[in-house]
């Protein structure tokens, strides 16, 4: 999945977790987005299998749609971390570094990063 269709997917999903339900019209405010250019990715998002488009035009994400912005949302959410840690940098800086580094970190990378926070949380406790 392209990186766009990615930030999509991660922003509907932020959007469930702090309002419950999402239209494109939230999605377009959030992304700063036209609302027909909003459209065309929520229809590529439904063809791919990731998001169902419900009644008054509410968006949910499927089982599979779900696992996937739940993962990125965690992928961001540890890079930001990370940055903050060891780049001694603010949370803003932070989190626009976190949204450009994730989509180019390996796997490996990633659960390294995750595993020196784990340490160093292990190791203030």
């Amino acid at each position: 999945m392209q990186e766009s269709g990615q930030n999509y997917l991660e922003t509907i999903y932020l959007l469930q977790r702090e309002n419950g339900q999402v239209r494109s019209i939230d999605v377009a405010k959030a992304l700063s987005f036209s609302k027909p250019s909003v459209s065309r990715a929520m229809g590529k998002l439904k063809e791919a299998g990731y998001l169902e488009i419900k009644e008054g035009g509410k968006l949910v994400l499927t089982k599979e749609g779900n696992k996937l912005a739940k993962n990125l949302v965690d992928r961001q959410e540890t890079i930001t971390q990370f940055l903050m840690m060891t780049a001694d940098v603010s949370q803003d800086v932070a989190e626009e570094d976190a949204k450009k580094m994730m989509h180019f970190l390996s796997d490996k990378t990633f659960k390294g990063i995750k595993s020196f926070i784990k340490q160093v949380e292990e190791l203030n406790d």
